[in-house]
């Protein structure tokens, strides 16, 4: 047979490869994906409630380290089980039967007893396809690099929750990560000393350098900022991460557009921040585009290529119908970056560390509204303080000392 390898690059699921192989012999063909990219930082966890057939028709991309659960039936793939695909639900469900199956002749003439409950299993998967009452279907990757479509994009799916997580130890082991120490060095050096390490270019994969600086922002605390320059194929990337602790409470900023002129006011945006523009009925969830440190024009411009590269809305795989939606949200956001129409831009930060400049500090802002709230349990969960303890550790651990 013949086997194809092609090396290309998915939004939403970074560089893959993709292998076709063919026979031409007994006509058997198999296709599989392979992540070529790097791990992201945090995991991911989408689980969507899954209510009508069209539900069974969304695209999914399960990486080789993904694991999938049915919880109704007690029901999982294991981790490095299957290879890496890119196809729907239903073929999910598909690949699982027949994984099931293929064995079954021989468990029949060895344990019939055992052949016989998963036959009964099987008939259970079967059905499921048809939809005949609603179900969960949970995707979880360490790597961070699934992911489960969302038909209503840019608009928020009611019916898919995305949560990304920190990894536990045990995950990153399993995914071969090693822990490098950072050497302690006082906080007035690095302040002063643009610090250098070697890393790969995420694109072409070539040895790169990257730059890391602590800014103080004015009006706000401490960031770190990072920079990648590949000098093999142009690429340029850049993260800011906060270099302060998670605050007490969460912070709402709200924004309101009135003027060309706030286009250019400094944005920080942490991994933690969900940004949201009720006029165009948009909302991006936390940990979409990272951490990053720009102007407001900026920060838009990425919203709208981040809409615009995604395969499954404007791409190839793009229905028509959903394809002319995305186009004029598209269009309404271009307006508003261009000031042609006034907005509302917010920013919902739970661990409290990002930033909207305040061009008329230190007096208050007319258009600019910080709010401070307390944090729910479920915010604490994602943020990882509900297990943090940080006062009376000492005297639980004397007693055992």
């Amino acid at each position: 047979g013949v086997t194809r390898l092609l090396l290309t690059r998915i939004p939403f699921f970074k560089e893959v490869i993709v292998s076709s192989f063919s026979c031409d012999s007994c006509s058997w063909s198999n296709t599989e994906i392979q992540s070529a990219g790097r791990i992201q930082e945090q995991g991911v966890r989408y689980t969507l409630a899954v209510t009508s057939r069209q539900d069974m028709n969304r695209e999914v991309v399960k990486t080789d380290c993904a694991t999938a659960r049915i919880p109704e039936l007690d029901f999982e793939i294991p981790a490095f089980t299957q290879k890496g695909v890119l196809t729907t639900i239903e073929g999910i469900i598909d690949r699982a039967v027949a994984g099931l199956e293929q064995d079954q002749p021989i468990r029949k003439a060895q344990d019939e007893e055992v052949a016989g409950k998963i036959e009964e299993f099987i008939g259970k998967l079967k059905q499921l396809k048809e939809v005949p009452s609603p179900f969960t279907f949970v995707l979880d990757d360490p790597s961070g690099n699934s992911f489960v479509e969302n038909p209503h994009a840019p608009q928020r799916d009611e019916a898919l929750l995305v949560t990304r997580y920190r990894r536990t130890p045990q995950q990153a082991a399993m995914l071969g990560l090693e822990q490098d120490e950072i050497p302690a060095d006082s906080a007035e050096d690095l302040r002063n000393e643009v610090l250098q390490f070697n890393t790969n270019c995420p694109e072409c994969n070539a040895p790169a350098n990257t730059n890391m600086k602590l800014v103080q922002i004015p009006h706000f605390k401490e960031v770190i900022i990072m920079a990648t320059n590949c000098d093999s194929c142009g690429h340029r990337t850049n993260e800011v991460k906060s270099g302060g602790a998670i605050e007490p409470q969460g912070t709402r900023i709200t924004l309101r557009i009135t003027d060309p002129s706030d286009m250019t006011r400094d944005v920080l945006k942490s991994e933690t921040c969900s940004v949201e523009i009720p006029e165009l009925e948009f909302e991006l969830g936390m940990g979409a585009l990272g951490g990053k440190f720009t102007t407001l024009e900026g920060l838009l411009k990425d919203i709208r290529d981040l809409v615009e590269r995604n395969p499954f809305t404007l791409g190839d795989s793009s229905v028509p119908g959903k394809a002319e939606k995305l186009q004029e949200f598209v269009g309404n956001l271009q307006e508003v970056i261009e000031g042609k129409t006034k907005a509302h831009f917010i920013m919902d930060d739970p661990a409290g560390n990002s930033y909207l400049q305040n061009v008329y500090a230190p007096e208050e802002d007319p258009e600019l509204t910080v709010e401070r709230y307390e944090r729910t349990f479920e915010q604490n969960e994602d943020l990882g303080l509900n297990d943090m303890k940080t006062e009376g550790y000492e005297a639980e651990e004397a007693p055992g000392r």
